[in-house]
């Protein structure tokens, strides 16, 4: 997935006026004819519904816009340069780099929504336009001014409602396929998921785009592993699913080391996402132990019961059997529901 593209925008330089006087076979002293020159073609962004990634950016550096033509004489004014607009995902965010920091200058969540990049050069005026009282017969005109250039950075940040967060192999992509039918890849290993999969969550009044977002690991926040790419997508995300699961090593023996191992996992996940960004932090949250079909009874009551303790309320869950997919269904929807 591409989602990150950084170019370098040239919007088009206004034109030159032109020096010039009308001369015919009777008039050999006419006066200033000069036309103005043609305004810059002016660079700009539009967010087109279809689009998923920035591939469009893939190996281009550069874009410029046309230029303004020069005037010409008999007060002709010169051709403006045409405008270019680049085609952008919906939920695509444009900061511009100064000094190696970035500045947000437009944030498109819209079909259709435009903002302006840069802003192309104006048309220098020919000496017609430059006469004046005290100067009926200018010698000079003006040179067209110079466009804007930019160098900007564009980060797809994807418009899902719900994002499923979780270390790697927690079966967020098998829960994605059984919540919205989409197809991502699944695998048992870990970073099966290398971009951000989306599904449609569907109710008979409501429908719920979800994103399953790659597996954080120890650093994810400063850029380890999948890193600090894919946090941003859950950014727009109006509700969090941490997804826990269990260790095989754990399963038979021994409960209070299985809370432990399961526990550590959420506190893993609300680390990296308060070093990331600590507002997600407070963002509504559902959290969601997967693989209950490989607990026993007794280790699932454990279970909740430690996490009570800690205040907290987990959903067990089984991605694969589907074992309490609809209860989790509807406890998503009524989240929103509230809203």
């Amino acid at each position: 997935m591409i989602d990150e593209a950084q170019v370098t925008v040239a919007a088009g330089n206004g034109g030159n006026g032109l020096v010039s006087f009308w001369r015919t076979k009777l008039v050999l002293k006419g006066g200033p004819d000069g036309g103005d020159g043609g305004d810059g073609g002016s660079i700009f962004v539009r967010a087109k519904e279809g689009l998923t990634t920035l591939r469009f950016f893939m190996g281009k550096s550069r874009f410029n816009a046309e230029n303004g033509e020069r005037g010409g004489r008999l007060k002709k004014h010169g051709r403006t340069g045409e405008d270019t607009y680049l085609p952008v995902p919906v939920g695509t965010q444009i900061f511009e780099l100064i000094g190696g920091k970035e500045k947000l200058i437009a944030d498109l969540q819209e079909n259709n929504q435009t903002a302006l990049l840069v802003k192309g050069g104006k048309g220098g005026k020919g000496n017609w336009s430059l006469r004046s009282s005290r100067n009926t017969t200018p010698k000079t005109a003006e040179d067209g001014s110079k466009g804007e250039i930019k160098t900007v950075l564009l980060k797809l940040v994807i418009l899902a409602q719900v994002g499923l967060v979780g270390l790697p192999n927690a079966g967020k992509s098998t829960l994605l396929s059984v919540l919205t039918r989409a197809k991502p890849k699944i695998a048992d290993y870990p970073f099966t998921t290398l971009s951000p999969n989306i599904g449609v969550l569907k109710s008979k009044k409501n429908e719920l785009i979800v994103a399953d977002i790659p597996g954080l690991i120890e650093g994810s926040s400063r850029g380890r592993g999948l890193g600090i790419r894919f946090l941003k997508h859950l950014e727009r995300c109006k509700l969090l699913v941490y997804v826990l699961f269990p260790s095989n090593e754990y399963l038979r023996d021994n409960p209070e080391e299985l809370f432990k191992f399961i526990y550590q996992q959420m506190l893993a996940l609300e680390k990296e996402l308060e070093q990331y960004n600590k507002k997600l932090l407070d963002y509504p949250r559902i959290v969601v132990i997967n693989k209950k079909d490989l607990l026993s009874d007794s280790a699932q009551d454990k279970i909740i019961e430690k996490f009570k303790m800690k205040k907290a309320s987990p959903f067990l869950i089984s991605a694969a059997t589907g074992e309490g997919i609809d209860e989790l269904n509807k406890k998503i929807f009524a989240h929103f529901d509230k809203l």
